[in-house]
């Protein structure tokens, strides 16, 4: 199944983008978006719908507009682990080099914004705003992962849940320029069954202590996806990290 290039989406100009505070554009003056405008488009792929395969040679790189998507590795029994997640204004892609990494697949229905990938990489040359916003967003992906062998390694199961929807929140409100609060909300891009092959759980595990949290008055659902969250401070209690983000020993 191919992805479906993407004519009508209503975030094609670079004003209007719901990522463009966070995105690798984002430091970008107009004429430079303006540059961008020339060598983007945008495609839209379906859940479960692979982006590119691991050793794929990549002819863009891309953003993240909206939805989820997967990274993963395939070992060499077969098996897979996911080993990341990539939220919307996320970086797909290396400039420079010439493969995919991992396998790139839509978790949920989800747009990026391409960009040739040559074009891209001489941009970068002449455009100093896009190489240092690249390195900034490659930096907060090695503390994201940082993050992530914490939660896998050493969090109990109650704690990888609450790691995980405390991260979705605080995600949701940089993109919508909002300070994390009590009371505040957001849709939870990941179903229940990637919730649990991304934290190396099982499916019953993930059930059960969602339920938990919303028992306890953690967290409460609004539907299939809306998490509202009364009050910060204790899901971040959950988290099993002190109130600098820093893992309680």
């Amino acid at each position: 199944m191919k992805a479906k290039m993407d004519l009508s989406v209503d975030t094609k100009e670079c004003w209007n983008c719901p990522i463009k505070h966070q995105a690798v554009c984002s430091r970008c003056e107009p004429d430079e978006l303006k540059r961008l405008e020339e060598i983007k488009y945008y495609r839209n792929y379906e859940a479960g719908q692979p982006v590119i395969w691991a050793g794929d040679h990549m002819e863009f790189v891309a953003s993240v507009v909206t939805g989820i998507a997967s990274l993963s590795q395939t070992m060499e029994d077969g098996r897979t682990q996911m080993v990341g997640l990539l939220l919307p204004s996320d970086f797909i892609g290396r400039p420079g080099r010439d493969s995919a990494p991992f396998d790139v697949v839509a978790v949920s229905d989800l747009t990026i914004c391409c960009f040739r990938k040559n074009p891209f990489e001489e941009l970068m040359t002449t455009t100093p705003h896009i190489g240092m916003r690249l390195l900034e967003m490659t930096l907060d992906e090695l503390d994201s992962a940082r993050e992530w062998m914490l939660v896998l390694g050493r969090k109990t199961a109650r704690e990888k849940i609450a790691s995980l929807l405390a991260i979705v929140a605080r995600r949701d409100a940089a993109l919508k320029k909002h300070t994390p609060k009590d009371g505040m909300n957001f849709d939870l891009p990941l179903t229940r069954e990637a919730m649990a092959d991304y934290l190396g759980l099982t499916l019953e595990t993930v059930s059960r202590q969602i339920s938990a949290l919303k028992k306890a008055g953690i967290i409460e659902l609004d539907g299939k996806r809306r998490v509202v969250v009364p009050s910060l401070e204790r899901l971040i209690n959950e988290t099993g990290d002190d109130v600098d983000g820093g893992y309680i020993s």
